[in-house]
């Protein structure tokens, strides 16, 4: 038994320093690709004057979808500044997915809202409608609110695009905040793109845990004091200015964040909206319309917007963000098996070639071979044949990686938006980004292997992502 380990201990270490090279080189290009991305967007856009496309008859009509179950500490805030973004020709749809706590009560109080007859296709099956409802007050005359049965975020949205009205479908998660030119700027690549058609655009997602909001707004960005809220700012940072603006560049993209984008309603419909029997729809729906795309021979592309356009409430404890990360993962596991037809197919160009396989390879399977790792070290070290200086060596030089791309993230957002005005509050980031992998990473390892295993035995919950509130939480600091 022991020479067989140590004959296996010589091909795992030689195939663990094969594939760190590769992952190293993988994030290092992506980030590469990022940075000159980035550059060509600011300068680009570093003159735009978007009053001009506010008042322009060719702006592209939207309709803002905002699904809420049990968003009762935040949906007032949330509608208000949803209804106070600068656009012209928009519409806010409030989707009610038979919230049982205080949320729909809440809403007809605020708004003045009655019941009207309204007519509408019913081009997506969904559960029963209870009722539509609009504002007695004009000032509110661009809200519809849409009262059902519950059937999940999914089936909320579907509810929402059959009632819409518009040529193009914003999505928006109801705990979220979005700046006030979040729509201009997120249709301007709509207007600009002549030769491929846009099916799909998101934009960064920010965390508003600690911000403070009033009337709907962002009005004093602050850094979460928490620390699991904090470690997310990081995440994210590199998650969205250091992936997916590299992803967007190669045309290979395959999420657009369910907190905030915007979608061609004609090919939504095309394709049958979400699907109602996954998890991970947001990111199905994304390979689903792509993967019609290419089989239709039509140009097009799905694009990513750096601007920090939405602010969102992330989850605040190990609870919450496990239940959120295993769901995440079983989204991923399911969007790739059931396009499996897309691994390394050259049908479907860059879909096929590199999108598909990198979260296959990266975003799935990482994890698990990450896991296996660390069993097979416990192994060999209980049979007291570890090699320790390769294992020290093999930690020291992933935890020096990590943390550096996390500083390079951190450079990537000062340089470019510079959204935490203090220094204390990037000094905080930098000491942040050396505690992540100890105290942050192992966790999102077992909610990642969780995931696995509840896909694998056909769980389907999505679990419940209970909220703070951001007023709550602004008063909690004041006390």
């Amino acid at each position: 038994m022991i020479e067989f380990f140590r004959s296996l201990q010589f091909i795992v270490e030689n195939g663990i320093i094969i594939i760190t090279i590769f992952i190293f080189g993988s994030y290092v290009t992506l980030a590469l690709f990022s940075a000159l991305s980035m550059l060509k967007y600011i300068r680009s856009n570093s003159f735009v004057d978007y009053k001009v496309l506010l008042s322009s008859p060719l702006a592209p009509s939207i309709s803002i979808i905002a699904p809420a179950f049990n968003e009762g500490k935040t949906i007032i805030d949330n509608i208000r500044s949803l209804l106070s973004l600068h656009y012209n020709d928009f519409e806010v749809i409030i989707v009610n997915d038979g919230s049982s706590d205080n949320t729909m009560e809440k809403i007809v109080k605020a708004y003045d809202l009655e019941l009207v007859e309204f007519v509408y296709e019913d081009k997506i099956v969904t559960q029963t409608i209870r009722g539509i409802y609009k504002s007695r007050n004009k000032a509110f005359n661009k809200l519809i609110v849409i009262d059902k049965a519950n059937g999940g975020k999914a089936d909320a949205l579907n509810a929402g695009i059959n009632f819409s009205q518009m040529d193009y479908i914003s999505v928006v998660d109801v705990d979220s905040v979005l700046v006030e030119d979040a729509l201009l700027i997120m249709a301007k690549p709509f207007l600009e793109e002549t030769d491929r058609k846009i099916i799909a655009s998101g934009g960064v997602i920010r965390i508003a845990n600690s911000c403070k909001i009033e009337d709907g707004k962002i009005t004093e960005v602050k850094l979460p004091r928490k620390f699991l809220p904090r470690v997310q700012v990081l995440e994210y940072t590199r998650s969205f200015l250091m992936g997916r603006m590299a992803w967007s560049k190669l045309n290979g993209l395959l999420l657009v964040s369910g907190a905030f984008g915007m979608f061609n309603r004609d090919i939504m419909l095309k394709v049958g909206g979400y699907n109602t029997n996954l998890v991970g729809e947001d990111m199905e729906l994304i390979v689903r319309m792509r993967r019609y795309m290419s089989e239709q021979k039509q140009k097009y592309k799905v694009i990513y917007i750096p601007d920090p356009l939405c602010w969102t409430e992330v989850p605040a404890t190990l609870k919450v963000l496990g239940r959120q990360r295993d769901r995440w993962t079983r989204g991923t596991m399911e969007s790739l098996f059931i396009h499996f037809k897309l691994f390394f197919n050259p049908k479907f160009g860059s879909l096929g070639l590199m999108g598909h396989p990198y979260w296959f390879f990266f975003e799935w399977l990482a994890p698990i071979l990450e896991f296996v790792g660390i069993i097979y070290f416990i192994i060999i070290a209980v049979l007291g044949i570890p090699n320790w200086p390769f294992f020290f060596l093999l930690l020291g030089v992933v935890y020096f990686f990590a943390v550096t791309l996390t500083h390079w993230a951190i450079l990537f957002e000062e340089l470019s938006f510079h959204r935490y005005q203090k220094k204390r509050e990037v000094v905080t980031m930098l000491f942040t980004s050396m505690l992540e992998p100890i105290f942050y990473h192992p966790f999102i390892l077992i909610f990642s292997i969780r995931g696995n295993f509840k896909y694998f035995i056909g769980e389907k919950s999505w679990g419940n992502m209970d909220r703070v509130g951001f007023a709550e939480e602004e008063t909690k600091q004041k006390k």
